[in-house]
């Protein structure tokens, strides 16, 4: 058996050769029947899930929302009744996944989080083009039905300002002090007055050339008509809502546990994002424990600079000096991926599967990279934001690279699609805890792959590092503590070299999504103590290239899991 097969094995995707048990065929019984159930819904939109739904928009209505509440508690039922003892090694591992997947699936139906389907990150109304799936139409009929969907925006836009009406009442909302200059987004679809300047119509800007012209203008006419008529109002309809009514009546307080059942719905986004059980003063204490560690290591680094001046004095001569940003966008594309072909020529090195998906990397679109993140990647694209460049330091490049494109989230993405025999709630769900964990271990990496050139490189990678760590204060600050904005806006600009822009934009960001934030460095310390632990339990056995394919060959998986797992490779290397 190949070592990559051998790694499979220990990971659970190698069929042994015993039928499947009767607790296997039930067990999958379940979850197939319940997984084509979800992709004949609209609108499942949580935190680790795919979305389902053929680009369909049609139900996210409360009537739905209990229906599918109701179904999800059934399959809980069902899973109960199951002895995990009972099934194969392979079926044992999808079980403990597959349960915690539908448990936080009925968890956010429980806590109506349908009610407020929008952060100051994301929002339904930007995914529209996503969900759609705009990107993979052939066929006369494949545009026919891209048309029947953009049909259904009037309809679902009614369906989730009546959602988040509900929220209203209840005080179920995104906090008002996030809110300002989030209507952007949803006036730049409201405000076109030519459909074809709508990002819903770019499908048709280039149809095919085997089509015959008289229905390729068929096409054309009726996408014009259904964007000019039915999705320009409705986003009119919502922006109307969003600024004289959701606005002015979005609740004041800041903390998660401030909402109804608050420190329940808490709790639950805890474990949601780090799969683990941790209370919040657990995890500010660990966050509080790392800022000090990697403030140490920050100390040093500036040293190596020959700074003369002290901490904060450092940080104001990094957000201010223009050797350090980018006079064009392009610079900026250009940086990234020179970045991105150093990582390329090492990844061999450290890695013994290598996907075959590639990844692009593109600007964040205009109408919402004044509030986006830096960067975002995935399998096949790596968005960097070009908007105002003196927020974009170029010495956080690197990091920030490896942690979106390769290593980090492009290859595990790409891996986990490309796996064989992966059950499709496994290969296409992703758990925020492993996903991000592994991208900040990807940054950590770098170290060791010789991308970090300069001190101002290495800062820059500490100052990320920093950034993660301050997560766990600050989230827990927020929606634990009592923390104010600029209370988390202080503990930042005082911690990191980030810009004032990035720092505000990622504060809002904790506020509007609790718990998410907290993935990223408790994910990371996880990754990193395995491999602390293999190093010195195998010794000379160890091997790196070997030690990263059994993480990735796993897919996305709570980190119990993945901890169980990496303990079984270690004691098959001894």
């Amino acid at each position: 058996m190949s070592p990559w097969l051998r790694t499979l094995a220990l990971a659970g995707f190698v069929a042994g050769t015993a039928h499947a048990s009767t607790a296997d065929d039930a067990f999958k019984s379940i979850y197939e029947k319940e997984w084509a159930w979800r992709n004949g819904q609209a609108g499942i939109l949580t935190s680790g899930e795919a979305q389902p739904g053929g680009g369909r928009l049609d139900t996210v209505d409360a009537a739905s929302q209990d229906k599918r509440l109701a179904y999800w508690n059934d399959v809980l039922a069902q899973l109960d009744r199951i002895d995990p003892k009972a099934l194969s090694d392979g079926e044992r591992i999808n079980f403990e996944i597959y349960r915690e997947q539908i448990r936080n699936l009925a968890a956010a139906q429980t806590f109506k989080q349908w009610q407020m389907p929008f952060n100051s990150d994301s929002a339904f109304w930007s995914d529209v083009g996503y969900v759609l799936q705009g990107d993979n139409l052939r066929t006369v009929q494949d545009y026919r039905n891209y048309i029947a969907h953009l049909k259904q925006v009037p309809a679902w836009m009614d369906q989730e300002i009546a959602n988040m009406r509900l929220g209203l009442a209840r005080g179920f909302t995104v906090p008002r002090a996030v809110l300002d200059g989030r209507d952007a987004s949803i006036a730049a679809v409201a405000e076109l007055t030519k459909p074809e300047d709508s990002a819903l119509y770019r499908p048709f800007a280039t149809l095919p050339k085997t089509m015959p012209s008289s229905d390729a203008d068929a096409l054309r006419a009726e996408a014009r008509q259904a964007i000019a008529e039915g999705v320009i109002p409705a986003y009119a309809k919502l922006l109307a809502f969003f600024r004289d009514e959701y606005v002015p009546k979005a609740r004041t307080t800041l903390a998660a546990e401030s909402l109804p059942d608050g420190k329940d719905y808490y709790r639950q986004q805890i474990r949601e994002y780090t799969t683990l059980d941790l209370s919040p003063d657990e995890i500010h204490a660990i966050g509080l424990r790392e800022v000090a560690k990697i403030h140490a290591q920050m100390l040093d680094t500036m040293k190596e600079t020959g700074f003369k001046g002290d901490f904060p004095a450092f940080l104001q001569f990094l957000r201010t000096d223009p050797q350090f940003y980018a006079k064009t966008p392009d610079e900026l594309l250009m940086r990234t991926a020179w970045v991105a072909k150093q990582v390329d020529a090492k990844l061999g090195t450290y890695f013994g599967l290598l996907p075959r998906q590639r990844f692009a990397i593109e600007p964040v679109p205009a109408d919402i990279a004044p509030y986006y993140t830096s960067g975002r990647g995935g399998a096949d694209t790596y968005l960097v934001n070009t908007y105002d460049l003196p927020s974009r330091p170029l010495f956080n490049m690197p990091a920030l690279t490896l942690h979106e494109s390769m290593p980090g989230h492009a290859l595990q993405l790409a891996l986990s699609a490309e796996q064989q025999g992966l059950p499709p709630f496994r290969r296409d769900g992703y758990i925020s805890a492993y996903g991000e964990g592994w991208a900040l271990y990807s940054e950590y990496l770098g170290n060791e792959m010789g991308i970090y050139h300069t001190p101002y490189e290495r800062f820059g990678y500490l100052t990320y590092q920093m950034w993660r760590a301050c997560r766990l204060v600050v989230d827990t600050g927020i929606h634990h503590k009592g923390w104010t904005r600029q209370q988390a806006i202080d503990y930042l600009t005082r911690n990191t070299a980030l810009s004032q822009r990035e720092i505000a934009n990622e504060v809002d960001r904790y506020i509007s999504w609790p718990g998410q934030a907290l993935s990223y460095e408790l994910g990371y310390l996880k990754i990193l103590a395995l491999r602390e632990r293999a190093e010195k339990e195998l010794g000379g056995k160890f091997d790196l290239r070997a030690f990263h394919d059994t993480i990735l060959a796993l897919g996305s998986v709570p980190l119990p899991v993945l901890e169980e797992r990496v303990d079984a490779w270690i004691a098959s290397r001894k």
